[in-house]
């Protein structure tokens, strides 16, 4: 923005891209060449190869994680615990039914901070490996479970959207928009429903296969989601605890990932609510002062644009600077703008380095 050419190419894209023509024709990145560099430039096939392939995937599909790493990392924490905990068996007191079932069922319930106390260690060794134990499987669920679990329910929000929809024809990219728009709360939708789902089957199958009665049962549920438990309800059988390894895992998680969609849902409506009083204030002379970032006396669209993001409180000060940092770091010929070959010298350079 040092010029009046570094606000020609936005304010340029933005008619172009209004033009009813766009509309039939696929978007595509527009460049605007310099004047120092000549407009053939060359390119090598395999630098505009690698630019095309690191810039078809999408950001979003970077933040999430590995399912298979973290399916690798459940599996193993499991064994660890179970094999742990077997050796030990002899120092762990309470009800028993096998000794590789009891050692995985008491590592979810440690992990999980359930601890019914139907099983409790009984020396020091095994109070000691408790406790490393419930550190580890703490951890172990906030940072990578709770993860997993929120992309899960992401993957479901498409099909959610269509089932609101099915009476209606609604093309792909509405749907995508509406997702976008509306993320937080069905993803909120989402976690509370299957968390109502897994409190029906936990309740019916103390009921059917722990024979307690179902005011029993669901407290049972409750206590155990909650991660409350009390101990005085619990998996007594072998096929409850089996069903438990996985139940109470499950459960758990998504309780808490309740808890953490209702957060984000408070913050975005408080966020909204930002964005519309921003927009309803009326501009100044000292708004246009703060937005003018080159001190040129003109406020151009790309200087409003970061004004109003700044005052929403999307973008900050630092943000900025940093963008500028990279966008100079590339600009190689200090023309004010970026070119095709600016983006090749830059990391031609970088690879050189």
């Amino acid at each position: 923005m040092a010029n009046e050419s570094a606000k020609v190419p936005l304010l340029a894209s933005l008619k172009d891209r209004a033009t009813p023509n766009d509309q039939m024709i696929p978007p595509r990145r527009r460049f605007r060449h310099c004047k120092s560099v000549p407009l053939t430039e060359y390119i090598p096939p395999q630098f505009e190869h690698h630019s095309q392939l690191s810039g078809s995937k999408s950001l979003r599909d970077n933040i999430h994680p590995n399912l298979k790493r973290v399916f690798i990392f459940l599996v193993l924490y499991l064994a660890a615990g179970t094999v742990c905990f077997y050796l030990v068996k002899d120092h762990i007191k309470g009800s028993k039914t096998n000794g590789i079932l009891d050692s995985v069922y008491f590592c979810i319930v440690t992990m999980t901070t359930v601890g019914y106390g139907d099983l409790v260690p009984d020396s020091t060794p095994s109070k000691l490996l408790a406790c490393v134990f419930v550190f580890s499987g703490m951890a172990l669920v906030c940072l990578i479970l709770s993860s997993a679990a929120d992309y899960l329910v992401e993957k479901q929000e498409f099909l959610l959207v269509r089932a609101l929809h099915i009476n209606q024809k609604v093309g792909e990219l509405d749907m995508l928009k509406e997702i976008e728009t509306n993320r937080v709360r069905y993803k909120c939708f989402m976690v509370q429903s299957f968390l109502v789902v897994l409190i029906v089957a936990g309740t019916a199958f103390l009921a059917t296969v722990e024979k307690l009665d179902l005011i029993d049962a669901f407290y049972c549920v409750c206590s155990t989601i909650t991660t409350l438990g009390y101990g005085d309800k619990s998996f007594s059988t072998a096929a409850g605890r089996i069903f438990a390894i996985f139940w109470i895992l499950t459960s758990t998680i998504c309780l808490g990932q309740l808890f953490f969609c209702i957060a984000e849902v408070n913050t975005e409506n408080r966020q909204r609510a930002l964005v519309k009083l921003v927009l309803a204030k009326k501009v100044t002379n000292m708004d246009l002062e703060a937005a003018d970032i080159d001190n040129d006396g003109v406020v151009g669209a790309a200087e409003f644009i970061i004004h109003r993001l700044k005052e929403m409180g999307k973008i900050c000060q630092e943000d900025i600077t940093t963008i500028m940092e990279q966008f100079e770091d590339l600009d190689v010929d200090q023309s004010g703008t970026l070119s095709p070959s600016d983006i090749y010298l830059a990391q031609s350079s970088y690879t050189g380095n």
